[in-house]
């Protein structure tokens, strides 16, 4: 691996790369720029070449079905399972697609395949090229392998020790990684400048026709597990590439089934697109969910989104990593945060009949054992279970044993005590952070503070001090 550092010409959302000021965004249909539209080409893709943002849907049911004749002993044939907790929970019939057991541990090798099967010759001899931060890293470099090409992937410096290790690994000596700059969008200028100066192809995580394609396999592939089509499909959204490629397949081949796309809360970009009229850069995103966290929608996605007009809801972060604590303590299924998107919405944001098939895609399981504490502790957040108060003790001896017997409950736990005590004051702030046994317990906790001698100060979620917390 490489490290080398470069300024960013333009802005990335986490595969999705938009283009430096100069390129063309909206070049027409009939512009030679225009070069994702599912035919095997070897220049650049993406946002810079994709057509107008307003231009219709330009894939089908026939494309999807193709990218599976293409991807016919490549990618494993993940299995269905059905879900016995979320049944019994929502009293309908819940199936999960566990993507998280590909050979790369999530869809996207099918979308990055499928586009670089395609490529003629001369753009094979160029190579190919990608930004990543995870996933989309880990499907071109198992494809360049098993497709004899050299792959570059660029990396932000952010992105961790086992991601980086994974990559090369599955590339099998194919693919160079280049560690680049601090952000993701330092990786995306370097991916376009390395596509701009070698020829080589640049491969989106879901802004080319032939990416969507691959990943709408994933509910084809579903469908005919199961024997026919569900009532309800629940898929998670980044920048689109898996609702656009299953909602393309699915209106021509089952119009009639209900399709939901979760977005994280924090970075809803398709719902904001869709109001929007267009696809539109969010100024903030909650990068917690890092596989679906996009800053923008893509060019190609958001035209079959509009069309199809599937139901779009958001989830908190919080409840996403209760889902996940969910899935790993009572199905045993280790799934990454956009992973458990899909399941983290039903019963709450998505209601569904009894007796009702419905099919969840459990997108990934690349998550790194490193974060499991931050989940926790989101989960606990979310749930109410978790809280954080500012204490002002006053500087006398017995004032800690004072504030533990007359304000805890019997079932509540301090989990963090940061102490200051300073010279010449009467009274020293502490930062305490208490484990509820119910959420329900707090207003009783609320209840006790307000008698007690110490001034106590709640620091809420929205407030700035409570964002160094998580």
């Amino acid at each position: 691996m490489r490290s080398v550092r470069a300024a960013p010409r333009g802005t990335a959302h986490d595969g999705a790369m938009s283009p430096a000021p100069d390129a063309a965004v909206d070049a027409p249909a009939g512009d030679d720029r225009a070069t994702a539209t599912g035919a095997p080409t070897g220049a650049p893709t993406g946002p810079a070449n994709a057509g107008p943002a307003n231009a219709g849907p330009a894939i089908d049911a026939a494309a999807v079905d193709a990218a599976a004749a293409r991807l016919e002993g490549v990618v494993t044939r993940t299995p269905l399972e059905r879900s016995e907790r979320l049944s019994d929970r929502t009293g309908a019939e819940v199936w999960l697609k566990r993507e998280d057991l590909q050979v790369v541990r999530s869809y996207k090798l099918r979308g990055a395949y499928n586009l670089m099967a395609q490529l003629d010759p001369g753009a094979r001899a160029a190579g190919v090229v990608c930004a990543s931060a995870g996933n989309h890293g880990q499907g071109l470099a198992y494809a360049c392998r098993l497709l004899d090409l050299h792959g570059v992937v660029f990396l932000p410096r952010t992105t961790p020790r086992q991601k980086r290790d994974r990559i090369a690994h599955l590339g099998g000596g194919a693919v160079e990684v280049v560690v680049v700059g601090d952000t993701y969008d330092e990786a995306a200028a370097a991916a376009y400048d390395h596509a701009a100066t070698t020829g080589a192809t640049l491969v989106p995580a879901f802004d080319d026709l032939r990416t969507i394609a691959g990943q709408g396999t994933v509910v084809a592939e579903a469908v005919a597990q199961l024997g026919g089509p569900p009532d309800v499909l629940v898929v998670p959204v980044g920048g689109g590439g898996l609702l656009a490629g299953s909602l393309a397949w699915l209106r021509e081949r089952h119009p009639s089934v209900r399709v939901v796309g979760v977005e994280p809360a924090g970075a809803a970009c398709m719902a904001a697109a869709v109001t929007a009229g267009r696809p539109l850069e969010l100024e903030d995103i909650d990068t917690f969910v890092d596989g679906a966290a996009v800053r923008c929608a893509g060019t190609l996605t958001y035209p079959v989104v509009r069309d199809a007009r599937p139901e779009l809801v958001a989830v908190d972060e919080g409840r996403v990593c209760s889902e996940m604590l969910a899935l790993y303590q009572s199905d045993g299924i280790i799934a990454e945060p956009a992973g458990a998107l899909a399941t983290s919405a039903l019963g709450d944001a998505v209601a569904v009949e009894p007796g009702q098939r419905v099919l969840c895609v459990l997108s990934g399981g690349n998550n790194d054992v490193s974060r499991y504490a931050e989940i926790v502790e989101r989960a606990l957040v979310h749930e109410g279970r978790k809280h954080y108060f500012l204490v002002d003790f006053p500087q006398e001896p017995g004032a800690l044993r004072r504030f533990l017997d007359e304000v805890l409950g019997p079932d509540d736990d301090i989990t963090m005590f940061e102490y200051v005590k300073r010279s010449n004051r009467e009274t020293g702030p502490a930062l305490v952070g208490i484990e509820l046994g119910s959420p329900d317990d707090l207003a009783p906790l609320l209840a006790r503070m307000e008698a007690a001698p110490p001034r106590i100060e709640k620091v809420d979620s929205d407030s700035p001090l409570f964002r160094f917390l998580l």
